[in-house]
């Protein structure tokens, strides 16, 4: 059991170490495009999907993240937690969390702490012990991201107090190489954050990805009040003068700096705090 337990710590210093030398790289990468340091410390991201089957793993599911594990990771100060349902995209159904944390080393070790958290674990008893023939998921795919420095923490939509109606578009966007991702970073804080502002977007998150599949890559996530609103924002967006003047400059238009694009549009769960 101690020999257990050692290796358990191990993995999750040794996750949080090796999660800080890329945090490190990346933020070296994005100081050369934006060197003012933000006004509040950058934030770490776990984005973490649930692949689930249609019938009771979808509520078993809901009831999980609802009343066990959102509860506690409140308690760890994981916060606010975000529960998405997949609306439009590959594989549903499927529950995406994202949870937000000021220290990466919380995040590393959420897992360990649930064991010991006898409230979550009563909480959580259906879902955790649910017998192999009967799983409570089919499996679960996670990401480690870091707040862009020009965007460094996760901004809650103001509808989400009243629990007003919203939707939230995921982006995904892979490059071919480690130059081309930077460029694409760096095109962010030459102005692509204000326009999205300006255009009428709400901006939830932005993240590089540290750990995960598919690197390299950026994910960021966007808030609308419903799907004409989306669709009418983005063609504005496209439409903008600022947009087509930095989409058109020489730095960022030498060869393609995005291989593949990843557009999800996700509806909040009713105990979602984003």
């Amino acid at each position: 059991m101690r020999v257990s337990m050692r290796r358990r710590e191990f993995l999750s210093t040794g996750l949080a170490a090796s999660a800080l030398t890329l945090a490190g790289q990346a933020g070296d990468a994005q100081s050369a495009v934006s060197p003012a340091s933000p006004a509040k410390p950058r934030q770490y991201y776990e984005l973490r999907k649930y692949f689930l089957e249609q019938g009771p793993q979808v509520a078993l599911a809901d009831k999980y993240v609802a009343t066990a594990l959102i509860p506690a990771l409140n308690r760890m100060g994981i916060a606010p937690v975000g529960a998405f349902n997949l609306s439009i995209g590959p594989e549903t159904p499927a529950l995406y969390l994202l949870l937000p944390s000021a220290n990466l080393e919380t995040l590393a070790n959420a897992g360990l702490r649930l064991r010991s958290d006898q409230e979550f674990l009563a909480a959580a008893d259906a879902f955790w012990n649910a017998p192999a023939a009967s799983p409570s998921f089919v499996r679960i795919e996670s990401t480690l991201l870091i707040a862009f420095e020009g965007w460094p923490e996760v901004t809650v939509p103001p509808a989400t107090a009243t629990h007003g109606k919203r939707v939230f578009q995921l982006r995904t966007y892979e490059s071919a190489s480690d130059r081309d991702h930077v460029r694409k970073v760096a095109m962010f804080h030459a102005g692509e954050f204000e326009i999205f502002r300006k255009v009428g977007f709400w901006n939830v998150f932005f993240g590089d990805a540290l750990i995960g599949p598919r690197l390299p890559h950026l994910t960021y996530m966007l808030s609308f009040a419903d799907l004409n609103q989306m669709n009418d924002l983005w063609a504005a967006f496209r439409d903008d003068a600022d947009w087509k003047k930095l989409n058109t400059m020489a730095e960022y238009t030498f060869e393609p700096i995005v291989s593949n694009i990843t557009n999800l549009v996700l509806t909040p769960a009713a105990y979602s705090q984003i």
